[in-house]
């Protein structure tokens, strides 16, 4: 790793724990006030439920410890990157993680609480008991902002009964397949989502995903992020984003797998994205499709369409990024290439395709320009360096069948 992607990495990993000390004394038991209410003591589900007898919770799935392999191309743990602070977790981590338990709740008089990151374009839900703990769940936490709809004397709109899934970005293509449709799953086998909340600004891939569970969004209570909603009844979902029984119910009910009619070989194009280009694209180009690779935009496809291409794809490569996700969708056996910034180690398309029993690769490229994050820099990657892990990926693909 390079100087600059070592002081980067240190950077960001600086600045994350700077931005935790104000919580972390509040949750060590400084008064809320002294620090003008802007941060709150949190509290897991089984903590608040053992200071509410009126809370339920059920363990549909137990905390577990994972063995999953190493990425095809590694063949040393001790090779994967440990830098895991802006995910809570490292590559190094993936074959040995704690996956967290899968837990059922039921809580009561609660005030669901949102703010907007404009400068982001991220969305944050935040769950506050009647005392004023935070509800701490992944990707649902307090911050700042959110006291604007907390404070004493806010208004909200109340709710008798309400089933609530919506996690921090809840609009992220990667974070609704795979965070947000597994509990969607589990809530409709179970019966749970007559009061299902949905957030009022939805994509077309929330929308085209429900409708091909059977739920029709407009049949849902729909929310505001201007308007807190105070719930009499809340049911909510704890869960670990890559368990397997979680991930692969969702391609049972909507890809089931077809193992004699996946034979695809797909290229995941960046050149529609916003950000995050690969530059060597053009050149790698002819050497895809002399392999028999289609080069696809996922932006072009609506998601029936992209989920009955990834049904029947049998290599996938792609720089990383969101369509990355739609690998949920590809039969068991399937074999994934990612090309990653070394500098930017992310665990999250491992662990993905662990969790779908699929075969991994990860093939660094090299970072371009001065973005300021990682993510809105572009790649490039020499065709000798991303061959052999493609060549190979077509062999283990065959081998499978």
């Amino acid at each position: 790793m390079g100087v600059t992607q070592t002081i980067d990495r240190l950077r960001w990993s600086a600045l994350w724990h700077a931005r935790r000390m104000p919580a972390r004394a509040v949750e060590r038991g400084l008064p809320p006030r002294l620090l003008g209410d802007r941060y709150r003591p949190h509290e897991t589900l089984s903590e608040h439920a053992a200071r509410d007898p009126r809370a339920r919770i059920e363990t549909i799935h137990p905390q577990t410890a994972l063995d999953n392999p190493l990425p095809r191309n590694i063949e040393r743990r001790d090779d994967l990157p440990r830098d895991g602070a802006l995910w809570g977790y490292s590559m190094f981590d993936v074959p040995k993680r704690h996956a967290a338990a899968t837990l059922l709740a039921e809580v009561h008089d609660c005030r669901i609480a949102f703010f907007a990151d404009d400068r982001r374009g991220e969305f944050h839900p935040a769950i506050v008991t009647a005392d004023g703990h935070d509800l701490r769940l992944r990707e649902i936490r307090w911050r700042p902002p959110h006291r604007a709809q907390t404070r004493p004397g806010r208004t909200a709109r109340r709710l008798e009964r309400a089933t609530w899934i919506a996690e921090r970005v809840y609009d992220n293509h990667s974070h609704w397949l795979s965070a947000h449709l597994p509990k969607l799953v589990l809530l409709q086998e179970r019966g749970l989502l007559g009061d299902l909340v949905l957030p009022k600004t939805r994509t077309r891939v929330m929308d085209a995903s429900l409708a091909a569970l059977g739920i029709d969004p407009d049949a849902c209570i729909t929310c505001d992020p201007d308007e807190p909603l105070d719930v009499g009844t809340l049911t909510l979902l704890s869960t670990d984003r890559f368990r397997p029984e979680l991930l692969r119910p969702v391609r049972d009910r909507l890809a089931p797998p077809d193992p004699e009619a996946a034979d695809a070989r797909v290229f995941i194009s960046r050149k529609a994205s916003r950000g995050r280009h690969l530059l060597s694209e053009d050149a790698l180009r002819p050497l895809l499709e002399a392999r028999g690779f289609t080069l696809v935009k996922m932006e072009d496809l609506g998601f029936a369409e992209q989920v009955a291409l990834m049904r029947r794809t049998r290599v996938l490569v792609a720089p990383h990024g969101a369509g990355l996700t739609n690998m949920m969708f590809c039969p068991p056996g399937a074999q994934i290439v990612e090309i990653g910034d070394p500098g930017f180690p992310n665990p999250n398309f491992y662990a993905l395709a662990c969790a779908m029993g699929l075969g991994y690769r990860i093939v660094a490229g090299t970072s371009v320009g001065e973005a300021p994050h990682p993510l809105e820099r572009d790649l490039t990657i020499a065709p000798d360096d991303l061959l052999p892990a493609i060549d190979a990926a077509i062999r283990d693909a065959e081998t499978s069948r």
